[in-house]
């Protein structure tokens, strides 16, 4: 297997799994998340909109990480900066 190769199959696979742990985790915290506040909204209806607003802030840093861990896997598919590094490699040869 000659270098180009490796660096596309280690991409591919580190792409795959950047995108499954990084949908995982959050949907996991979310949904912890969302539990606990029903559970706060149960035990005291007079603070709804403080437990409401920061469930949602809450859950819009949550978010970001999945959509980070999407980034991430997005730049090694389409931008991966070693390309550069190993077709520089192959073509001096």
């Amino acid at each position: 297997m000659d270098n180009i190769t490796l660096i596309a199959v280690a991409s591919i696979v580190m792409a795959g799994l950047t995108t499954a742990l990084g949908a995982v985790a959050p949907a996991l915290g979310e949904g912890k998340a969302v539990a606990t506040a029903l559970t706060s909204l149960a035990q005291q209806p007079d603070a709804s909109a403080t437990i409401t607003r920061t469930l949602f802030v809450g859950l819009a840093m949550i978010e970001s990480i999945a959509i980070y861990c999407f980034v991430i896997s997005m730049i090694l598919i389409f931008a991966n900066p070693f390309w550069n590094h190993i077709i520089a490699q192959t073509a001096g040869k």
